[in-house]
Formats: C-alpha cells, structure tokens, sequence
C-alpha cells in the first residue's frame, strides 16, 4: 500500500515538474520572440545561458535604451582611443552625461556583439541621441547609414521630432507634412479613407536608413514594416471584429497606450470591441491626450493626469463626448496590440481601472459599480 502511495506521488510529482517545464520553456519562447522583434538576432558567440540572461535584462531596460537622456545640449566630442576596452568607453559616455546607466549599454552591446566593434576615432555625440543610437554611431566614424528608432505608442510628432539628431537629411516640418497629407504613391495608402494621414502606420521599431535617403524612401521603409507584419490573419481577425484595417488600426492604437503589459492587451481590447457592439462611448483617456496636444507644462505630448476640464475638451477624439471610434489612429501599435484587436479576449467586461499596486496592470469589471468597487482606497 504504502509503495502505491509512493508512486502516486512520484507520478504526480514528475507531472507537475512537467507542467513547471512547458511553462519555463513558453516563457522563454516568449521573451525570445519579443526581443528578437526590437533588437534583433543576439550574438552568434553567445552560449545559451548568456543569451537567456541577456534577453530577460534587455526587457528590463528596452525603455531606457530608446529613450534620450536629454533632449537638449551642446553636441559632446567623444575620442575613442586604439584599444580602450567597453567599460572604459562606457564611463566615457557616461561621465559626458551622454547615457544614463552604463550597464543598460553594455547588456545591448554584449547581446548584438557590438562590444567588439566600438571603432577608435573622433565623435561629436547629441544627448538627444538614445543609448541604442550611440551605439550604433560607435560603429562607424565615417557611417553611411544612421539608426532611427521609432517607439511603440508615439504619434507622428514624436517622431519628428527625432529628426533633427537622427543624422537624416529631412526636417520634422518635411516629415509631418507628408505624413499629414501623403499622396496615394503605396498601395497602403490607398487602403486609408480619403484625407487619412500616416498616423498609426509608422510601424515601430529599430531602422537602419541611409544617410542621403529622400522622405519618400524612409516613409516607404516605414510603411513595408507595417505591411510586412500585418498579414493575411490579422486582417480576418479584424474582418471578424467587423473593423476595416483603418479601423482596426485606430483600435490597436488606442489598445497600445492604454496598455502597459502586453498580455493584457487582448482584455482591454474586449472591452472596448464590448462598447462598440452596445453603440457605446469607449471613454479612453489616450484619445483625449492626443485631442489636448503638446502640454508645454510636462514638456509632454501625453498629458497626464487628466483634468475634469481635459475630458470636456471639444474635439471628435475625445470618447468620452462622442461615442464609437475616433477619427483615426492616435499613435504607432506593436504587433501584439494589433493582435489583440484582431484576436481578443472574449469577456463580459465593459471596464477596466488601473490596479491599486502600482503593477501597471489593471481590474476589469462587468458593471458600473463593480468598476467602482475597484477604485483605489
């Protein structure tokens, strides 16, 4: 009796080892796919255990490397000496207050296996310039090639306003107006309504551009990104939500900023997909942002925390005055914001609040008064 115990438990014990595997190995495969798709191929020298480590770390810090440490100052001379090693080039950089955390460098250059290939030479470097960019300016002296970052979640004047330290030869002037008023020379193009502008389509991502490349080249780039990724499925799935891609990008824009943890995006899009089959307001801030503009205050195109006043704001984006969909996209969705629009959870949920722990997850709640039950103490 005691042996058939013994085995029983072994048996159970080696299942749940098995489940606790499957689960690892989706994880990882999770964390593989997410940072493949923004920084691309790791290292071809790096063992698996490194990869993994490096892959979780560069999660960790994405927001970081993307992000400029100052978006002013003067242009900062930087001499690369024959020989210097990573982490001395890292103080460098550092103590010319042109990155913010050396070590969120160093994991991006151990991951590419740029590490060994900082090149000696003389730069003259912007703090406008993200950590990714740096590093990639590191490469070459003399480049013909620069790297544009474009965000998950900025609109066309973030953007823009990229330009000027980009090392691209257009202005954000040159860019906003073909992006606001773009002739039909792409066949996307012609799948936007008549008047439509860029916005939404500027798919995110890391882009490696040429120095002397004209505006219709980099918007074109842009543009195949998103074409490339949003393929056959994707647009059933938004055929099945009875949205047209225009609309279905205009969701997936709203599902990206409102969303801080991706695999909550396919719940906040059912949520909204719930409204819009009741005929009802989708009451999404984000929407409200983009109608207010730049807050000059918070230097700023998201303001935030709204205001009583901000949510009366006269304007055909803000859903709470008008119900259904904007008037169009607010910002660039990644792929798992349009996924969550063309393949969403399938809830009774018409609400949903930030959670009280600071997770950046959110409640979700069936009605008006469980949404309130929900807020915060």
């Amino acid at each position: 009796m005691k042996s058939k115990r013994l085995l029983s438990c072994l048996v159970i014990c080696l299942a749940l080892a098995c489940v606790m595997l499957a689960g690892l190995v989706i994880a990882s495969n999770e964390v593989n796919r997410r940072v493949t798709q923004v920084f691309g191929e790791p290292a071809e020298n790096l063992s698996w255990r490194q990869r993994k480590m490096l892959e979780v770390m560069l999660l960790f810090y994405q927001k970081q490397l993307f992000t400029p440490y100052r978006k002013d100052g003067e242009l900062e001379e930087l001499v690369i000496l024959p020989g210097e090693a990573t982490p001395q080039i890292l103080a460098k950089l550092w103590e010319a207050e042109l990155i913010p955390d050396p070590a969120a460098l160093r994991v991006y250059l151990q991951y590419t296996g740029l590490d060994t290939r900082l090149q000696p030479g003389n730069y003259r470097l912007s703090p406008a310039l993200s950590p990714v960019e740096i590093a990639l300016a590191l490469q070459d002296a003399s480049s013909t090639t620069v790297i544009f970052p474009i965000l998950p979640g900025w609109r066309l004047e973030e953007i823009a306003a990229a330009l000027p330290t980009s090392g691209l030869q257009i202005t954000p002037e040159e860019f906003l107006q073909a992006a606001f008023n773009p002739d039909p020379w792409h066949p996307l193009i012609l799948e936007l309504p008549a008047g439509a502008s860029l916005e939404g389509f500027m798919y995110p991502g890391v882009y490696e551009i040429s120095r002397q490349a004209a505006l219709v080249e980099i918007i074109s780039l842009f543009l195949e990104r998103f074409d490339t990724q949003v393929k056959a499925d994707l647009r059933q799935g938004f055929e099945r939500q009875g949205l047209n891609l225009y609309e279905a990008v205009t969701l997936a824009s709203i599902v990206e900023r409102e969303a801080v943890i991706d695999e909550e995006k396919p719940l906040i899009a059912s949520v909204f997909l719930n409204r819009l089959a009741e005929g009802g307001r989708l009451d999404a801030d984000p929407t409200v942002q983009y109608a207010l503009g730049f807050d000059a205050q918070r230097q700023s195109w998201w303001r935030s925390p709204l205001s009583l006043e901000d949510l009366q704001v006269n304007s055909r984006y803000n859903t709470y005055l008008h119900a259904g969909l904007p008037p169009g996209p607010i910002a660039s969705p990644t792929i798992e914001s349009l996924r969550a629009v063309a393949f969403p959870a399938q809830t009774p949920y018409f609400y949903f609040r930030a959670a009280c722990d600071d997770s950046g997850r959110h409640v979700f709640a069936e009605s008006f008064q469980e949404h309130l039950n929900n807020a915060c103490p």
